[in-house]
């Protein structure tokens, strides 16, 4: 992944050493999720779907810690559901930190703003902010008036505090070549968000809307059509070369989510966080117990357009890993 130098060659490490162990499975980055309730009711996300008794559940501190470190992975992004609405988040991110992982904090950043005297900068920690489009297409997705403003405003705040802040979008069938241009234009000019990570919609059996998810060709054409006459090269992407090459279309991988498991209050959830096939107790019974060659498209059916960066973007870095070119191409796009 496109990353600060820093973290490239941390992560680089990591990989070089699990090459040299020959292990077949190894985490990334891990998706943990110490709760499912938010404040928001966005109509393509199906978390909030779970019952009451579930949404008032909170993940222990050393849970969620310990579940990280388990795994070994060096990095960690904290989504939800909403975490800032965990009481506890801010000791999750710091007990973490103190542990020299990366970590991410996904928000829509509605709560952000009032939070953000309980962190401080690191360059182990960074904010993750849902900007899903422009101000109506974005409060038309999370289904609220103002959210767009708000979260704005608590990226300025952020970045003004000293935080390192990214933006996390999600393209639906409604969006356009034109519309991802305009968005990701703004983030990266106006906003100027340290860096942009993008992904396809993904079908959540859950979800309220189930229409407007992008299938493989759609999302093909959209990111080539965005990408060109050379924007793709002058956006802060958080994504490394070759996973945009996969969005585009030029190249094709199979899917690796055993790289970026997911552990939530019910376990580690099996095969990745789009899909339900039950969870286990431990990260070891994940890796050995799930059947990882029977996912991914042209395997499993509900794989079929999935193209998202949970499954993806760890083959792409892996093959950078294998190839020299790449690999040098990658440092290029570092930041």
């Amino acid at each position: 992944m496109s990353m600060p130098l820093r973290q490239s060659i941390r992560v680089g490490r990591y990989l070089v050493g699990q090459k040299l162990r020959r292990k077949q499975y190894f985490p990334l980055l891990v998706e943990l999720e110490p709760l499912f309730a938010c404040n928001l009711a966005c109509a393509g996300c199906g978390k909030i779907q779970h019952p009451a008794d579930v949404l008032k559940r909170r993940m222990p501190v050393e849970q969620a810690v310990g579940a990280v470190m388990e795994s070994g992975a060096p990095m960690v992004s904290i989504a939800g559901g909403e975490p800032l609405m965990h009481p506890q988040i801010e000791v999750i991110v710091n007990e973490l930190v103190k542990r020299r992982k990366y970590v991410i904090l996904c928000t829509n950043a509605a709560l952000l703003t009032k939070k953000l005297d309980k962190f401080r900068p690191s360059r182990y920690f960074s904010f993750a902010v849902h900007i899903d489009g422009l101000k109506e297409r974005h409060d038309a997705s999370v289904c609220k008036d103002g959210v767009f403003d708000e979260a704005v405003a608590a990226i300025k705040e952020a970045k003004r505090r000293g935080f390192r802040v990214t933006s996390n979008t999600t393209f639906f069938s409604t969006d356009t070549p034109q519309t991802v241009i305009e968005v990701l234009d703004y983030l990266n000019d106006d906003l100027a968000v340290d860096q942009m990570m993008l992904s396809p919609a993904y079908a959540y059996d859950k979800a309220p809307d189930q229409e407007h998810f992008l299938g493989v060709q759609e999302t093909r054409s959209m990111f080539s059509k965005a990408f060109g006459d050379g924007r793709r090269r002058k956006w802060r992407l958080n994504h490394s070369p070759l996973f945009l090459d996969f969005l585009e279309g030029k190249v094709d991988f199979p899917c690796t989510a055993w790289a970026i498991p997911s552990y939530s209050l019910f376990g580690w959830q099996r095969p990745c966080y789009l899909m339900n096939d039950g969870y286990t107790k431990t990260y070891k019974e994940l890796i050995e117990t799930t059947d990882w060659e029977s996912y991914g498209r042209g395997k499993d059916s509900r794989c079929a357009n999935c193209m998202a960066h949970c499954g993806y973007e760890p083959t792409a870095v892996l093959a950078t890993m294998n190839s020299l070119t790449q690999s040098i191409r990658a440092l290029r796009s570092t930041s």
